[in-house]
């Protein structure tokens, strides 16, 4: 495997499955090595600044112009951009963890087992995301393609094998990957699998800047791991599920798209473990803004005012004094949709299950439950660990709408409110 730099995307990567597959000097020469075709996958515009051009060339076996015709694929579930969503009122939501079906009973792969949980923003403008959970029991047969966005995989329950054009990744919880959008992929799991996917319209994912951080800290561009190149065994048929406009299309391939021997560039999938995070915070007083945990970024056309930041919340050590250290209460002008892959979150430890989501709209209020608030209030500020643990937030400054099946499905938790009745009113007033 080899690391990537992410920040901009500007170094050169190659990987060669046999010797001798990668041309010397020519991205395409008039014959490509090994009798192999040469092919270019481009993630941004010609003419992108080089800091921002991001593509790979690609040797294939068989190019992967060889398809037929699309015909629609319903999928009822997988929803695009906010005008697929629902209007809902102004309140915090809360979803408890959604079973995986029995294979016996539903089998799903990745893209059967597909759900929406929240939109916005439109993929024909390149704005916004979506959040999806997949309930899958079993590997995908077939290859899907995304023309509107990449793939941001948090898997909660069961690793992943993800094999890509590019290589393959494996992938356990408290990993991530990234797809690239474009990019054929095929997911294999090993049992009941449940994950947490953002699908990126806008502005690839890249790593923050550091401010006055500095050069160190947060997330290294040399934890991001791409795949070694790898072609399969059998180059045959193989059906593609294309998602292009907000909806699925399938064909039938006459080459399999993961019959890449050779590559070079920049466009790549990746794999990162969370545990290596450098988690940066205070120590002399007051809860730091969630920014701080951010991971990726990606930006929109206002600076530092991200279309998506991903955003965890790992093991850290607290050290603050005279401090209120779980998060504080607060309304954003960021739309907040939160998981959590395993442990507990310290702002409520009772009712946000591993599994379970949570939406803290544009300017909604929320913050700690009323047990984490008297616990908080009261507790002695020696440093503490806080261990087994592992949130995320996917954080947008669009607006975000759940869909009908977030709404109807009955994993909503309409008491999530109640978690608050209980704070009561403390003021005393000053006595003369």
């Amino acid at each position: 495997m080899h690391t990537t730099e992410l920040a901009g995307f500007g170094n050169q990567f190659q990987s060669e499955a046999v010797p001798g597959a990668l041309p010397i000097g020519r991205n395409s020469p008039q014959q490509a090595p090994l009798g192999l075709y040469a092919e270019l996958l481009s993630g941004s515009a010609f003419t992108a600044p080089r800091a921002e051009n991001r593509r790979t060339w690609l040797y294939r076996r068989q190019p992967s112009v060889m398809t037929g015709p699309c015909q629609p694929l319903a999928q009822p579930f997988w929803k695009t951009g906010a005008a697929q969503g629902e209007e809902a009122p102004p309140d915090p939501l809360r979803w408890h963890p959604i079973a995986v079906p029995e294979a016996g009973e539903t089998p799903l792969d990745f893209i059967d087992g597909l759900r929406t949980i929240v939109v916005n923003g439109d993929a024909d403008a390149q704005t916004g995301v979506a959040a999806h959970v997949v309930l899958a029991n079993r590997s995908m047969q077939r290859a899907c393609v995304n023309a509107d966005g990449e793939l941001l995989l948090v898997p909660q329950q069961g690793a992943l094998t993800i094999t890509t054009e590019l290589g393959v990744l494996q992938v356990a919880p408290g990993e991530i990957a990234l797809l690239p959008r474009g990019m054929a992929f095929q997911v294999a799991v090993q049992g009941p699998t449940r994950i947490y996917v953002c699908e990126n319209y806008g502005a690839p994912f890249r790593l923050p800047e550091l401010g006055p951080i500095g050069s160190n800290g947060l997330a290294n561009a040399r934890d991001f791991i791409a795949p070694q190149a790898a072609f399969a065994a059998d180059s045959g048929p193989m059906e593609i599920v294309r998602k292009f406009g907000g909806r699925l299309w399938r064909t039938t391939a006459a080459a399999s798209p993961f019959n890449v021997v050779a590559w070079h560039g920049n466009l790549v999938p990746f794999k990162y473990d969370t545990r290596r995070f450098n988690t940066v915070g205070s120590i002399s007083f007051d809860h730091p803004d969630p920014s701080i945990f951010t991971v990726l970024t990606s930006p929109s056309d206002t600076p530092g005012t991200a279309n998506c930041d991903f955003v965890i919340f790992p093991p850290r050590w607290l050290v603050a004094e005279d401090t209120f250290r779980p998060p504080w209460y607060h309304r954003n002008v960021m739309a907040e949709f939160m998981g959590l892959v395993h442990g507990q979150y310290d702002a409520k430890p009772e009712g946000f299950r591993p599994g379970g989501m949570s939406l803290h709209n544009t300017m909604v209020p929320h913050g700690p439950d009323a047990e984490a608030f008297d616990k908080a209030s009261r507790a002695a500020l020696v440093p503490q660990k806080l261990d087994d643990t592992l949130a995320f937030m996917f954080e947008s400054r669009w607006r975000f709408k759940p869909t009908a099946y977030a709404l109807e499905a009955g994993m909503l938790d309409t008491a999530y409110a109640d978690c608050w009745a209980s704070l009561a009113d403390r003021f005393q007033v000053p006595q003369p």
